[in-house]
């Protein structure tokens, strides 16, 4: 088995649930007298409120070269956001950095999906970080709420979802916003926060949804069972 490093922090409930997803994935396929080797950093999340682009691409330049330095193979970034950080980091350090557009492409493609909604806090859905992936790499489309509808969709994830606080007042706003995309073309939509599952589940839409956290935990999977899949 290949040993992952893990950038978490940004929720720690987020984190809890890939570490707990990673753990149960690869001790489904080699049994329960083992578990993988995770190097874990738990970042403050306060650095992404902040939202000093230079102070956040050097503290993850600095932990993904510390986990390397103890011992990392590959480096998952425990959220959606801090993937803003991919091209500047990843150049730098000398280990892959598993994008977790990469995992959404791959599902998308084995599921046929050519026009996906995608949901989140601001910067996940107005940043390219995501949509340029999947455009360039595996030619899908994004769709993103209008704009005044990210206002909303950015508070409830940043002051209620990464705060562990999951209200149905914040589950009906994401439902509604589905139905809206759908009518505008999705065939199916990215739950583009990794708390966003925690607070829908696949009975809340009638499309396909494709929940981040559960996809790229399966890459990190196939990467720690199997690095060749990985390229």
């Amino acid at each position: 088995m290949k040993t992952l490093g893990l950038i978490g922090g940004t929720s720690w409930h987020s984190t809890m649930a890939y570490y707990k997803m990673i753990n149960e994935g690869v001790g489904a396929v080699i049994g329960t007298q083992g578990n993988p080797e995770l190097i874990i950093y738990s970042i403050n999340i306060e650095i992404m409120r902040e939202q000093d682009r230079d102070k956040i691409n050097a503290k993850y330049l600095e932990v993904s070269r510390k986990l390397m330095l103890a011992g990392a193979e590959a480096i998952l970034i425990c959220a959606n956001t801090p993937h803003m950080v991919y091209d500047f980091v990843q150049p730098k350090i000398g280990v892959p950095i598993l994008h977790i557009a990469d995992a959404i492409g791959m599902e998308a493609q084995r599921l046929g999906l050519k026009k996906l909604a995608l949901l989140g806090n601001r910067p996940t859905m107005t940043g390219s970080f995501i949509p340029e992936v999947l455009k360039d790499k595996y030619g899908i489309e994004t769709l993103i709420p209008e704009s005044h509808c990210i206002a909303q969709a950015h508070t409830y994830v940043s002051e209620e979802l990464t705060r562990g606080k999951f209200t149905d007042k914040a589950r009906q706003f994401f439902k509604s916003q589905i139905e809206l995309l759908k009518a505008r073309g999705a065939d199916g939509v990215i739950l583009g926060c990794t708390e966003l599952p925690l607070l829908l589940d696949a009975s809340d839409a009638d499309i396909p949804t494709l929940p981040t956290t559960d996809l790229h935990a399966q890459m990190a999977i196939d990467f720690i069972l199997d690095a060749s899949k990985q390229g």
